[in-house]
């Protein structure tokens, strides 16, 4: 028996692997609880992104937002399944100086057991120069307390600030950098014996350098893709993400995702990616 206990803001979503492709309902009974397991494992952290919110290019003065939250429950074969996901974007702009807070928040259970409890959070700040420069500050958090691997991070914390550039910057084409020096905290898994776990604790010197494009291709309809690279002596994060967005009213749009996230510590190459690919309908309230 497969139930939805609540769907607030209308958040959905699918994922397509070569399993799935060659399973149905008629070979495996354990089919659709499956499908449903990966679809929540791959968009709950799919968070939405505004037209641009990078350089403060293209923002109208006064504030914005958008609310996401999803849980379901799954009964299959005796086992219980409950996930809940929550995402919220809330920022500001004077005509200068543009604010962003983002937080996403994931967690589940199996017959009463945690699977699942992680915490990512980011503020960025941004200051216009001139036309074509800006200045800006950033804190991206990521908590994970269920991280059981050694190697895994139960904390990763970078603050940086920096100087953006705006290469193209007219009203269907938006194309901004912006890169600077920062500053990691990080706790690390050593060991899961004992309790509590043993970690140690990182603190050291980053870099990171970001791009933004934005495209519009109709009055509804517009593409971006965002890169972002975060540089330690520890490791290497890249993370990329293409997306096709379409306004479907004032508050409601659909967003199609695909997202690429890479480090350096734990991946030999991109071919090791974690590659996401994700569908959302999102509430946008002013």
């Amino acid at each position: 028996m497969t139930k939805n206990v609540f769907i607030i803001a209308a958040i959905s979503g699918f994922i397509a692997t070569a399993v799935a492709a060659q399973t149905t309902t008629f070979n495996n009974e354990d089919a659709s609880a499956d499908a449903v397991e990966d679809l929540e494992e791959q968009i709950e952290e799919d968070r939405e992104r505004d037209i641009g919110r990078f350089g403060n290019e293209g923002r109208e003065i006064g504030s914005y937002g958008s609310l996401a939250v999803r849980g379901t429950s799954v009964s299959s074969d005796g086992d219980n399944t409950t996930d809940v996901g929550l995402g919220l974007r809330y920022g500001t702009f004077d005509g200068i100086n543009g604010l962003d807070i983002t937080a996403s928040l994931a967690y589940g259970e199996v017959d009463g057991e945690k699977t699942k409890d992680t915490l990512l959070a980011g503020l960025d700040y941004r200051r216009d120069l001139t036309a074509t420069f800006f200045a800006y500050g950033k804190l991206e958090a990521a908590y994970d307390n269920l991280a059981d691997s050694e190697g895994e991070f139960t904390q990763d914390i970078f603050a940086g600030a920096g100087l953006g550039y705006r290469i193209y910057n007219t009203a269907d084409t938006q194309w901004s950098v912006q890169a600077g020096p920062g500053y990691r905290a990080a706790k690390r898994v050593t060991s899961m014996e004992g309790d509590p776990r043993e970690t140690e604790d990182i603190s050291e010197a980053a870099a990171s350098v970001s791009s933004n494009v934005f495209r519009s291709l109709t009055e509804t309809t517009y593409v971006t893709n965002d890169t972002d690279v975060i540089y330690s002596e520890t490791a290497t994060t890249v993370t990329n993400e293409l997306a096709l967005n379409v306004a479907m009213t004032d508050t409601l749009s659909l967003r199609t995702s695909y997202t690429t996230n890479f480090n350096s510590e734990s991946d030999d190459d991109l071919s090791d990616a974690v590659n996401t690919l994700g569908v959302s309908v999102i509430y946008n309230f002013n």
